[in-house]
């Protein structure tokens, strides 16, 4: 056969955020996923994962501060959900459990910042007035007493306004030095509050010194800076974010005496029976009963056409009806499903750490205390220049708000969340956290053929000749495996009417077949040399029934319609292609004559593709392999990535750093040149955040930058990174280019 043949995995029947335990001494791993708003910045990261960590019973914490969420596995045992969110209560860090939809949220956080922007711009311009007469003279040719008086007007408008509109600060900075720790919040806390107060000091001591306007104007520039950065985040974050979303919120229920109930789609178990017009979405995945209609599945495979179904295909939640009506009996609901694992997934790889992303890390766990220092030293450098303490205090205020390193932490996190978000919208779901890493350090493409350079749907050619009884026997080891080859043999079975009882005991050898071992002696199914037939190229698979002799079943399987497009694709920018495949040498021929692959190799057991696999690494190569996740797992396991078509029942059983499906193979050149691009564009964020600082924190340092400057500079260099990442959602990639810059 071409792969190794597997028993097929049964659907789980309990929830997928729970692992169940394999004997009784494994501690029973359960998952959930906390939104902290109040995280800023890399420091307020790192102090919620270690909080978490420090406790008893959890296992892992994975934060990511594009989406502002927390992964976390724990022993259900030894602690609560309720106490992991008192411990980051307790941290500073008010939490709550994700919950289905953000959408309201996130729309009360934007008001609430749209609000307090709006105080800070009407402060800020009416101050500016005040300002711009004592600037001029206008009040200082009325008397001190009127210009005294514009003073502490400003001061009426900017005291209140910098106490309102900055709260979002102040907070954030409050609830860090409470838990004796410092992030982002605090020197900006700072810069505003000294500035404000030097301000009404010198108010009070009837100098000309007042700095409201520019304290005000401060606050403004960081809220607008802030809230842009919060949009861009919304923007930035996955499909994953938005998938349980797109679960329907109410179905409608079939109860046994014929009447219908509107319930909630959390209230579905399964058996239950859904009744699904046109038009509607489905609140959990199922077996159509009744009805033939199109399923418009896009938002899980990426596919725009809908699939045709009928009686007996499994539909998923999520996907929508797009025509007759049906009857679907659940068979996973809630979290079970489909569209819940795929999230799951998806908040994984989002939430993950690769290289970049811990570089950035271990960058901003040193930048925050050295932010404080340097404040400290430029005020402390001044005054012993012999400049005034106000002018001391202002250049130190600016040092404080320009070296915030909220930039660096979010270099690579939005990067990745955008990239990941791109490919689920075509049907690719990255699973591994350095998967992208790895896929854009590839320059050797390796593809397996059955159900990957082809559709996997292989077909009897010779069925005529196929008596019912060999089929059926051959069907009834089939039962046992998810190979293409053996749900082919099922199928035609099938399409025959013949009942077909799956055998008892089956064994599978990997990369060899199935045998099941009966009264009358052994029966299998598999290629000619385990079968014992040598030197025969006659068929693709072979069936020996217990006592019989060995007899032929001829399949043929048809190349996905992209394939030589392709090939001539990843070729084109440099990247070698190699078809290594456990079929026949005459069947892989043909495949790669027509998918225009000089390399190939059949006939290949599992130990072979890993041997050559190895081979091609020891010649310093960095291999892509692309096979079926459930058969080829090892040769993928021995790649330096690797990326697998999956149907959707295969999504997270297959062993891969990435999938696709659908039926085009253009989803492994897309998934190289997202990744080589999410490569390039985490640099250039990195260029831009330290760029950033190596050129305005020592300007700030020898006093040639203002605090009002300062806010501008720091605000825009995290809307920058941001700004950058987002691009990558809808930017044309050229792989060819991609190759040549790398």
């Amino acid at each position: 056969m071409a792969g190794p043949l597997r028993t097929p995995h049964l659907p789980a029947t309990e929830p997928a955020s729970v692992t169940p335990p394999g004997n009784d001494n494994e501690p029973l791993i359960e998952r959930t996923t906390l939104i902290v708003d109040s995280m800023v910045c890399g420091t307020c990261m790192i102090a919620v994962e270690e909080a978490l960590q420090r406790e008893s019973g959890v296992r892992s914490a994975r934060v990511n501060l594009t989406t502002k969420r927390v992964a976390v596995a724990f022993d259900p045992t030894r602690v609560s959900r309720e106490r992991l969110m008192g411990v980051l209560e307790n941290a500073g860090f008010p939490a709550a459990e994700l919950i289905e939809s953000r959408a309201a949220a996130d729309d009360a956080r934007d008001r609430d910042f749209l609000r307090r922007l709006g105080v800070a711009g009407f402060a800020a311009g009416n101050i500016m007035l005040l300002s711009v007469s004592v600037w001029a003279g206008t009040a200082s040719d009325m008397g001190q007493a009127v210009q005294d008086l514009f003073h502490w007007l400003s001061a009426l408008i900017a005291l209140p306004a910098v106490a309102y509109a900055g709260q979002p600060f102040f907070l954030s900075a409050a609830r860090a030095l409470r838990a004796r720790r410092l992030n982002m919040d605090v020197p900006i806390t700072l810069g505003v509050l000294l500035a404000a107060g030097m301000s009404l000091y010198q108010t009070i001591r009837g100098s000309e010194q007042v700095y409201f306007d520019a304290a005000v104007t401060l606050l403004f520039f960081l809220l607008v800076g802030r809230f842009l950065d919060q949009r861009m985040r919304t923007r930035a974050q996955g499909a994953a974010a938005n998938l349980l979303g797109l679960k329907a919120a109410m179905a409608t229920i079939l109860r046994l005496d014929g009447t219908s109930e509107r319930v909630s789609a959390r209230t579905i178990r399964p058996g239950d029976r859904m009744l699904i017009g046109a038009g509607e979405r489905l609140a959990a995945d199922g077996c159509i009963v009744t009805g033939i209609s199109e399923i418009e599945e896009s938002l899980i495979t990426g596919e725009s056409v809908p699939r045709r179904v009928a009686p007996g295909d499994q539909v998923y939640a999520g996907t929508v009806n797009a025509s007759g009506q049906l009857v679907v009996e659940a068979t996973a609901t809630d979290q079970s499903t489909l569209l819940a694992e795929i999230g799951r997934l998806m908040e994984a790889a989002e939430q993950g750490r690769g290289r970049y992303v811990r570089l950035a890390d271990r960058m901003a766990r040193l930048y925050a205390p050295a932010v404080h220092l340097l404040g400290a030293a430029t005020f402390a450098g001044w005054l012993i220049a012999g400049a005034g303490w106000e002018t001391a205090l202002t250049y130190a205020i600016a040092v404080l708000i320009i070296t915030c390193p909220c930039a660096l932490a979010l270099a690579v996190p939005a990067v990745q969340v955008a990239a990941t978000s791109r490919l689920m919208s075509r049907g690719i779901i990255v699973k591994s956290a350095d998967g992208l890493e790895r896929l854009a350090e590839i320059d050797h493409v390796v593809l397996d053929k059955t159900g990957t350079l082809s559709l996997g749907e292989p077909r009897l050619v010779d069925a005529e000749r196929i008596t019912d009884a060999t089929l059926a026997g051959a069907a009834a080891l089939a039962a046992a495996s998810r190979h293409p080859y053996a749900r082919a043999v099922l199928r035609h079975a099938g399409e025959r009417g013949l009942p077909v009882a799956a055998a008892e005991s089956v064994v599978e050898e990997p990369g060899q077949g199935l045998r099941n071992l009966t009264p009358a002696g052994e029966a299998r199914l598999g290629s000619a040399a385990w079968l014992g037939i040598e030197g025969s190229d006659e068929a693709t698979l072979w069936y020996r029934p217990a006592g019989g002799a060995a007899i032929p079943l001829v399949l043929e399987d048809a190349l996905r319609p992209d394939a030589a497009e392709t090939v001539r694709k990843l070729t084109g920018a440099g990247l070698p292609v190699e078809l290594l495949s456990g079929d026949r040498q005459a069947s892989v021929a043909a495949a790669a004559a027509a998918a225009g692959i000089a390399q190939l190799r059949a006939a290949q057991k599992p130990a072979d593709k890993i041997a050559r696999l190895a081979a091609l690494a020891a010649e310093g190569r960095k291999v892509l392999m692309v096979g079926d996740g459930l058969n080829d797992a090892p040769a993928l396991a021995a790649g330096h990535a690797s990326l697998s078509p999956a149907t959707a029942a295969d999504i997270s059983q297959a062993a891969a750093d990435a999938v696709f499906q659908g039926q085009r193979l253009a989803a492994v050149a897309e998934t190289i040149a997202v990744a080589r691009e999410t490569r390039r564009m985490a640099l250039q964020n990195f260029a831009i955040a330290l760029g950033y600082n190596v050129v305005f924190v020592p300007l700030a340092v020898a006093g040639l930058v203002t605090p009002l400057i300062a806010a501008v500079a720091m605000s825009a260099s995290s809307i920058a990174v941001t700004a950058n990442a987002v691009r990558l959602r809808s930017r044309q990639l050229d792989l060819a280019r991609g190759a040549a810059a790398s």
